[in-house]
């Protein structure tokens, strides 16, 4: 995989990550189901 669409992918993610949670939750809520998500 290209860097690119590396990044891509994790910008990605954590626009739907952020659209499905919503606003408000703490930075940590957010970065941990993130890499979660990526790790998968």
């Amino acid at each position: 995989m290209h860097e690119n669409e590396i990044g891509t992918l994790i910008v990605d993610s954590a626009m739907h990550l952020h659209q499905d949670l919503g606003p408000g939750l703490p930075e940590t809520v957010y970065e941990g189901t993130l890499a979660a998500k990526l790790q998968k």
